[in-house]
């Protein structure tokens, strides 16, 4: 692992998913870090040691390397850009209204990052951005006065899972360096050469991983270009891949024929592969539908037909309008319907509810006049500024408590203990044995001979008879 005399000044620009991960793991790797953020009271929550969001192994990292000072935070951008040698740029870029990704804070921080530039700098874009935001960021820099020779502009895309991005920036499948000059390139690769050189492993008490000393992470240098292309490109596909799955389900639905044994027998295949195979509601989150439609607006502004990333966008609007017409048909009509929700963050394993498929289908829900009682292991304080609750929306403490005398339980989220329920203990709890499982966590056959009416994604549903489906609260 890098010692402190070898390790890197760097300063992290924004402290959201992207800028706090990095800014913790570029500490566990030996360097020094500077992560700013304008927002005073974050900045002041993170010096105090809170940690803003929900994410595995983060608050230990943060905790291990804020008391050594190893990282610290500040609103000072101008001190840390004159302190640092390289700046990596992570703060937002939502969707506009046009579809194409909203650069503004990027041409922000670009243009106060070049009122403090005395000496060379290594500028990184670290957020996700569209093919040829370098050489905008290079041009704001230099209508401030900034001399060519006193920076380069990099791209250094993240490839980070929610839940799991820890882990995803210290064991990565691959490193890309998107970088235009030799010094530039040498520079990205001394940062990233605990991890490249597998020095980072040999740590006690390193997060464990996939990698190794003996397999550490490769290295992808590339034009900035490319680098900026690899990143939403690789986006792109894996939401397609989930579009894809998600209509195999429909299909398989039609015939009785089980989704996930299709999936497998897809995903052996080495050229295909198992994962983003998993069929449910659809994708959500800050990065697939903004990305998605980012890459798409760039392709038709180059003249480029792309119009298979529109079909994937339309597939997953409709998989949340088809999960809600099973929860309906199940139930006849919603209206006065008490029903038991499981999950609230687009995923499992973090609090984030942004573009949520779980909070789209809810809604229909309400709509339509049913009561929701929900429950999240972390995304309820999120979830409750966007569904402010009231008597049709409802927050529950536990699992069984959003049961609790329901006619019917969802699964929307794909936490790990929502696979591990009491299911005697529910099936008791429950109005009625109904559980409409969006995320696939249970077997049906198991759930048939445990009494309940189950229904998932793409899977034959076993029937139990009418006269037991109907009967409250089972002896």
């Amino acid at each position: 692992m890098s010692e402190m005399n070898d390790s890197i000044l760097i300063t992290v620009v924004g402290s959201g998913y992207v800028g706090l991960v990095a800014s913790a793991c570029f500490a566990e790797i030996g360097h020094r870090v500077l992560c700013v953020d304008n927002d005073e009271a974050k900045v002041e929550m993170l010096n105090a040691g809170r940690v803003p969001i929900h994410e595995e192994f983060l608050p230990e990292l943060l905790e291990r390397h804020g008391g050594t000072g190893r990282i610290q935070f500040t609103t000072d951008l101008s001190q840390a850009t004159q302190a640092s040698q390289a700046i990596f740029i992570a703060v937002g870029t939502p969707q506009s209204e046009t579809g194409n990704a909203d650069l503004s804070y990027v041409d922000a921080v670009a243009c106060e990052i070049a009122r403090s530039i005395r000496s060379y700098k290594v500028i990184v874009e670290k957020s996700t951005v569209p093919v040829y935001t370098n050489d905008w960021i290079r041009r704001a820099i230099e209508r401030n006065g900034v001399s060519r020779s006193l920076f380069d502009v990099t791209s250094n895309p993240e490839f980070l899972r929610e839940g799991t991005a820890v882990r995803d920036f210290l064991h990565p499948d691959r490193i890309v360096l998107g970088a235009d000059s030799e010094g530039a390139a040498a520079l990205l690769a001394s940062i990233y050469a605990p991890l490249t050189t597998g020095s980072y492993y040999e740590n006690p008490n390193a997060i464990p991983g996939s990698r190794s000393v003996a397999d550490p992470p490769p290295i992808l240098q590339t034009s900035t270009k490319a680098a900026e292309i690899i990143k939403h490109a690789s986006n792109a596909f894996l939401a397609m891949k989930i579009s894809f799955i998600n209509v195999i389900a429909n299909l398989c639905e039609s015939v009785d024929a089980d989704v996930q044994h299709v999936a497998r027998g897809m995903g052996l295949d080495q050229r295909i592969g198992g994962r983003f195979l998993s069929a449910g509601i659809g994708y959500g989150g800050s990065c697939f539908p903004k990305d998605v439609a980012a890459f798409r607006y760039v392709a038709q502004q180059l003249g480029i037909d792309f119009n298979l990333l529109s079909e994937v966008e339309k597939i997953n609007e409709r998989q949340k309008q088809q999960f809600f017409q099973k929860v309906r048909s199940a139930l006849w009509t919603l209206r006065s319907k008490r029903l038991g929700v499981l999950g609230l963050a687009f995923k499992g394993g973090t609090d984030d509810i942004r573009e949520s498929p779980a909070l789209e289908i809810i809604r229909m829900l309400l709509e339509a006049g049913a009561t929701v009682k929900a429950f999240d292991p972390a995304a309820m304080e999120r979830a409750k500024k966007e569904l402010e609750p009231g008597p049709a929306m409802q927050y529950a403490d536990g699992p069984y408590s959003a049961a609790d005398n329901a006619d019917a339980l969802l699964i929307l989220t794909d936490w790990a203990d929502f696979g591990r329920l009491d299911l005697e203990k529910l099936r008791y709890t429950l109005r009625y044995p109904i559980i409409i499982d969006g995320r696939n966590l249970y077997d049906p056959r198991q759930m048939q001979e445990l009494g309940f009416t189950y229904l998932s994604v793409g899977r034959p549903s076993p029937h139990i008879s009418v006269e037991a489906a109907s009967t409250k609260r089972w002896p």
